[in-house]
């Protein structure tokens, strides 16, 4: 049985002395990278500096590392992936409860209106055929009847009225949870997954049958003098492209997913020997490889781009971490012989030596 996920309040149950000391090192962290003091920023480097989310720390040190500025959309994205997981999932729990017993109230208050109706066409049928009261005082009492059922159904048509317009309401907060949810699982900019979603797609890839499972990380090269020379609004179409690509040469059953910054991560299946992986990235290399930086009035062409790519396929016994870890040290070995290539991981390359 999984473990409920822990509440904001439980994620700091530290007293005044602790939490200020967290402060303390929190503040002149923000203040060094020119981070604007509100309650998103000091909740992500509190956090940071109790060291309780490694991934987190991660991910706020490559931040700081590759921006000039702390970008919004960045913090807002860490904010909701590391502080409010938690309660984001619960509330979308919450949500479908509340809609399927308003369906369920629907489907009663619908079947004791037919009811009402069929009740009150036999009491009219009784009247028609008392021609002759037998009882002085009983058309009156069925009379008085019939009103207090009439009036019965006009308040559960007006109950019913309102309960449908509710519906309304709920439909649209339906449809602008789905956005939400699709918000909060693909990247803004690529269009493809982010890291969050990432993070559960590989771990439920390698919970089932992992074999043929494997991971490809790609990370542009120099992306960082890019955007000093250019700007960052090239370097986010460059990102757009690079997203693009990777969403057009998916094969069946892989997933695309920015990993941060110019950095992706593609799960694939079926993979059943490393030359397949290494044909998918190689393909992919050669496609971002033939990207241009050009001019727009002139055409004239002022930049190329190049990616650098590890991968490793899932061995028995691999969690999250390990094939990250031998996916991730791949990559950085294309780095380090020059980039623009498709490396291997270790034990990938020992298998086809």
């Amino acid at each position: 049985m999984n473990k409920p996920a822990p509440s904001i309040l439980e994620l700091y149950p530290e007293e005044t002395r602790d939490a200020a000391a967290l402060l303390k090192k929190a503040v002149p962290l923000m203040m060094r990278h020119d981070i604007p003091p509100n309650p998103v920023h000091y909740a992500l480097w509190y956090t940071y500096c109790k060291g309780v989310e490694p991934e987190l720390n991660r991910r706020l040190d490559k931040t700081v590392a590759d921006f000039d500025c702390f970008p919004a959309e960045t913090a807002a994205k860490l904010f909701r992936d590391y502080i409010i997981h938690g309660e984001l999932e619960e509330a979308r729990a919450g949500q479908q409860q509340v809609i399927e017993l308003v369906d369920d109230i629907e489907g009663n208050v619908s079947r004791s209106i037919l009811g009402s109706r069929n009740y009150q066409a036999s009491l009219e049928q009784g009247l028609s055929a008392l021609q002759e009261p037998i009882i002085d005082d009983l058309p009156s009492v069925l009379n008085e009847l019939q009103q207090s059922t009439q009036l019965m159904q006009d308040q559960q048509d007006k109950f019913l009225y309102r309960l449908c317009a509710a519906q309304e309401e709920i439909k649209n907060l339906r449809t602008q949870l789905e956005r939400a949810h699709i918000a909060a699982t693909l990247d803004s900019l690529t269009q493809i997954f982010n890291r969050s979603a990432f993070n559960r797609l590989l771990e439920q890839a390698l919970s089932n049958d992992h074999q043929g499972l494997a991971l490809v990380m790609l990370d542009i090269d120099h992306f960082k003098q890019f955007n000093d020379q250019y700007g960052h609004p090239l370097g986010d179409r460059v990102l757009q492209h690079v997203g693009h690509l990777l969403r057009d040469l998916l094969p069946p059953r892989g997933m695309a997913a920015r990993y941060g910054g110019e950095e992706f991560c593609v799960i694939l299946h079926d993979c059943l020997e490393p030359a397949t992986a290494y044909a998918f990235a190689e393909k992919l290399r050669i496609k971002i490889q033939s990207l241009r930086i050009k001019v727009r009035r002139t055409d004239e062409v002022l930049d190329s781009i190049t990616a650098s790519f590890g991968f490793a396929m899932a061995e028995t016994g691999d969690t999250f971490e390990s094939l990250l870890t031998r996916a991730d040290d791949a990559l950085y070995q294309a780095k380090r012989s020059g980039r623009n290539q498709v490396n291997p991981s270790s034990t990938e390359a020992a298998l086809s030596a």
